[in-house]
């Protein structure tokens, strides 16, 4: 079997916080590994001499795009294997034109998403956020009364892609409802994963907690708004870990200023929010610093689907990640 050139393209920085050594030795299995030495951004005439006479192109965040002028040096790429989400950055018509497979580690950052949802949807229905204030200030009895259990619940998704998908089967292993809107799935498809499929003004209408799972695509922007957040039920809890642009935040305030509705915000738009944003001082919000997927070793998943998906690659087996490029438009 010939021995294949892999080229790690993205910061040292992040390769040594992604890939364990056991991951990096599973890769050298098949051939030569070369690693970029350099921190910092890699820029376009660093990626172009590193990946040189490559096969496997590996890459991470802040890589840039792959184009024509880095491309002509490696004309026997197949893969572009990305440790991290999104492809997009990365993409040109040149990757596409050239028939270079590509896969991603979304699956492995979607279930920590998952896992950090679920986290907020248990400490938010049991009021913990205001609860420990409370504690804090004296008030042990306060409020107790506003605790509610993951049980006999309605739970809405929106959007049941990766991290919406695990997040629902994580959800199975509570007596709850859960209610799918995904225009892109079929009601059968949605009832395998153990929910159902309904519209989005019905899902927000009956649900105790709404999750944004959605991608960040122009048919999505502003999905929850003026109209959609007042069909939300009193007391109902939001949770966003998707993208802040799924968020009219003005509209957000507006709800939140009633004090009808919890908020619990990963991501907004821009990030950070600024200073004197009312997410940071309203007491119905529990705003996060993007930190839903993965972080410090949680990374670790990364490298291990990527070392992964090399194997499946020289295998010749399907890639457990490997991204349509065909349906870039409607991802995230």
């Amino acid at each position: 079997m010939k021995q294949l050139k892999i080229v790690m393209l993205q910061d040292a920085a992040y390769t040594e916080r992604i890939f364990k050594p056991e991951h990096l030795e599973q890769m050298q299995r098949h051939g030569t590994l070369c690693m970029n030495p350099r921190k910092g951004t890699p820029t376009p005439e660093e990626v172009a001499e590193l990946i040189e006479g490559a096969d496997i192109a590996i890459t991470s965040w802040d890589c840039p795009p792959f184009e024509a002028a880095i491309l002509d040096g490696c004309p026997g790429l197949k893969l572009i294997a990305h440790a991290a989400g999104t492809v997009k950055p990365l993409m040109s018509p040149d990757v596409i034109s050239r028939g270079i497979r590509v896969c991603s580690a979304n699956e492995a950052l979607a279930h920590g998403v998952a896992e950090t949802t679920l986290g907020l949807t248990i400490v938010s229905l049991k009021n913990i956020w205001q609860l420990a204030r409370n504690t804090r200030e004296g008030e042990w009895h306060k409020q107790r009364e506003l605790v509610r259990e993951l049980y006999e619940v309605t739970v809405g998704v929106i959007g049941a892609g990766l991290s919406g998908k695990y997040y629902i089967h994580l959800l199975q292993q509570f007596e709850v409802q859960v209610l799918v809107y995904d225009p892109f799935l079929s009601a059968s498809q949605i009832q395998e994963m153990g929910a159902v499929k309904v519209e989005l003004d019905q899902l927000l209408q009956l649900t105790d907690v709404v999750s944004i799972h959605a991608p960040s695509i122009p048919a999505t922007h502003h999905l929850m708004n003026e109209r959609t957040l007042r069909l939300m039920k009193d007391d109902a809890i939001l949770i966003n870990t998707a993208r802040g642009s799924l968020i009219d935040e003005e509209a957000l305030v507006v709800e939140l200023r009633k004090g009808r509705l919890w908020a619990c915000l990963d991501v907004t738009q821009p990030e950070p929010p600024e200073l004197h944003h009312p997410f940071r001082t309203l007491p119905n919000v529990t705003l996060i610093p993007h930190i839903a997927g993965a972080t410090n070793n949680g990374l670790h998943r990364l490298g291990r689907f990527i070392a992964r998906e090399v194997d499946l690659f020289v295998q010749g087996s399907p890639l457990m990640g490997e991204v349509k490029l065909s349906e870039l438009h409607r991802m995230a």
